[in-house]
């Protein structure tokens, strides 16, 4: 997932703001406790999150893909006061982890929970967002977009995480590996959709930034 020589990937975290000491006790606990604690943002990657919230200010944000709430508290730094964060997962045991950290957060209040297929879950937020990031089940990914570029606002940003898909996507395609052909027609839809501007950062494992028209 790091494509830059370490060195140099070392540099850039020093050399980033340093993450919040909650953040910290949430990541030692995921590694302790949880299944694949390599799925967590991040201290770099949280960063960058945190910042693009900040810029972007949203009211309203979505979340695809909860897992310990780590990313959930990053965008939640830049919303506003009267904002609200919808962050869905299907893995109901970790409810109460992400809970418990909501709540030492300044953020418990305006953070939201679903349990379930985001596919279903997205329709029954009778919401328009200013941010959503998507990081779950990457065959997904395609319908996700379907769904939620027609509830963003305009100016919008749509976060779209591993979609280098530790460099799948530009070896040859296997013909039983869906999730990396997922992938694959997700960036073309990105690249290509009438409503969207969209640039893709080669941070960690691939993060794109899509603005709606």
């Amino acid at each position: 997932m790091h494509f830059l020589p370490e060195n140099i990937d070392d540099y850039a975290v020093k050399h980033s703001q340093e993450e919040p000491e909650l953040l910290q006790k949430l990541t030692r606990e995921t590694w302790q406790k949880v299944l694949a604690p390599r799925m967590l943002s991040g201290h770099f990657q949280g960063r960058v999150l945190s910042m693009i919230s900040k810029l972007v200010n949203p009211k309203n944000i979505l979340e695809i893909g909860t897992y310990t709430g780590y990313s959930a508290l990053c965008l939640a730094e830049g919303m506003k006061k009267d904002g609200v964060l919808h962050t869905i997962d299907i893995n109901e045991e970790l409810f109460d982890l992400q809970r418990k950290y909501f709540e030492m957060s300044d953020f418990g209040t305006n953070i939201k929970q679903h349990i379930g297929d985001a596919v279903q879950i997205i329709p029954t937020i009778d919401l328009k967002f200013d941010l959503v990031f998507i990081d779950a089940d990457k065959r997904n990914y395609p319908k996700y977009l379907e769904i939620i570029v027609s509830r963003m606002n305009s100016g919008g940003i749509i976060l779209s995480d591993n979609v280098l898909w530790s460099g799948k996507v530009v070896e040859p395609l296997k013909e039983d590996d869906l999730d990396t052909k997922a992938i694959l027609e997700y960036n073309t839809s990105l690249n290509t959709h009438p409503l969207l501007e969209t640039v893709l950062l080669p941070i960690r494992d691939g993060l794109t930034i899509s603005r709606v028209k």
